[in-house]
């Protein structure tokens, strides 16, 4: 998607810019890479500065209830100080990497209803203008596919994916929020748990999976949640059961038995595959993402994303337009 966006502080003759993303979506850490374009007003003008942000529509949850907004998460200063004549036309190229934590927003190209965008600031004449959001489409790393795959063939089902802001306890989350991508029981765990919630937390050498069950209670007893952490590598991926692996985290997770409503933590030994696994406070909530339909065939934890990713794009303006708030810069 392109846009183009008139310097609004300089009104209208000051010079106009056009940001196109290179296509195809990109991989937490990997490279995002495209073009920033130009074009000259009815006068000579200084660009201070052109610095892409990375953006998203993250919730918070208070004492009082639930809240939206958008966050800054990254910045990447593409070029600046220099000259842009009247009329001229000029083109900046940029690449720079994701951070390793950013939300993945689709899944075998099906929209999650994850809204991520590029923001372009232009700083002209002491004046900043930011312009408006381009949607930003990041697949999953191969072992993070894996792990949605094996969930899927393991019978569960999507729900819904959303950003939470704040951090979760004991880990290495570097981002001010993370993604929880919530999934209906498997018809074999359907008698113990209402659902689970998975949480990614990736890095330049492996990556924690978080999971979180909301459990049912028992005759004499409230529901509660139970929550653990395993580590895996982003190496080997294709030589591990990952069926059998993610289903011996869904047992522990099942079986721990956690004080009522305790968010405390609990240790666990050393996990298989090189993993550490421990159980650890997350914060959470129900969350407010964007439901998807459950039970399409071949896709792992049952995507439906065509409506759901057509209006993710839609409305991804509504999202970020006049929201001048920022997050912590990743």
């Amino acid at each position: 998607m392109v846009f183009k966006r008139l310097l609004g502080s300089l009104g209208v003759g000051g010079p106009s810019v056009d940001t196109v993303l290179d296509p195809g979506a990109v991989t937490p850490g990997g490279v995002l890479s495209g073009q920033v374009h130009l074009k000259g007003g009815n006068a000579d003008f200084t660009i201070e500065h052109i610095t892409l942000e990375l953006v998203a529509h993250v919730e918070a949850e208070h004492h009082d209830g639930e809240s939206e907004g958008v966050a800054v998460f990254h910045q990447h200063v593409a070029g600046g100080n220099f000259r842009l004549a009247e009329g001229e036309q000029r083109s900046v190229p940029f690449s720079f990497p994701l951070p390793w934590e950013t939300p993945i927003t689709e899944l075998y190209g099906q929209g999650l209803g994850i809204a991520l965008g590029v923001r372009t600031e232009l700083g002209v004449a002491g004046a900043r203008d930011k312009g408006d959001v381009d949607p930003l489409a990041v697949r999953p790393l191969p072992v993070q596919e894996a792990i949605l795959e094996a969930l899927g063939q393991l019978g569960f089902d999507f729900k819904s994916a959303d950003l939470e802001l704040g951090h979760i306890r004991g880990t290495g989350q570097q981002l001010p929020f993370y993604q929880e991508i919530e999934l209906a029981p498997s018809p074999q765990y359907a008698h113990q748990i209402n659902e689970i919630e998975v949480t990614f937390l990736a890095g330049p050498v492996g990556m924690e999976v978080v999971l979180e069950a909301d459990k049912h209670g028992g005759l004499f007893a409230e529901g509660h949640d139970a929550v653990s952490r395993c580590t895996v590598s982003h190496h080997g991926v294709d030589r591990i059961n990952w069926n059998a692996e993610v289903d011996g985290w869904i047992r522990q997770l099942v079986e721990h038995r956690a004080s009522h409503g305790s968010h405390a933590a609990h240790g666990h030994g050393d996990h298989h595959h090189g993993g550490h696994h421990d159980e650890h406070g997350h914060r959470s909530g129900p969350g407010m993402g964007t439901a998807i339909t459950a039970g399409a065939a071949g896709l792992a934890v049952g995507v439906v994303g065509g409506m759901v990713a057509a209006e993710a794009v839609d409305e991804i303006g509504d999202f970020f337009e006049g929201d001048e708030e920022e997050g912590d810069e990743g």
